[in-house]
């Protein structure tokens, strides 16, 4: 056997270390309310996403430059 492997077993062989009681449910509260955040945030960028998006839409629509009508007909044969 080597250095580390026996170094390994002496660690695993020692007393676990004491867990609350009430630690698996302390982590799972903790995880859902780091899910809801996540979700909470998720959504709330999309919907400033899509507020942009749409704000950039009606920009365009109201400021895309058109074509000014001609006052004249243009001549036929270019000339």
């Amino acid at each position: 056997m080597d250095r580390k492997e026996e170094q390994v077993r002496r660690l695993l062989d020692t007393p676990h270390p004491v867990v609350a009681v009430d630690l698996p449910a302390r982590a799972a509260d903790r995880g859902r309310r780091v899910l809801r955040r996540r979700r909470r945030a998720h959504l709330v960028l999309w919907v400033l996403l899509l507020a942009a998006v749409v704000t950039a839409i009606v920009l365009l629509a109201l400021w895309w430059p058109t074509a000014a009508p001609l006052d004249t007909t243009p001549t036929v044969g270019g000339g």
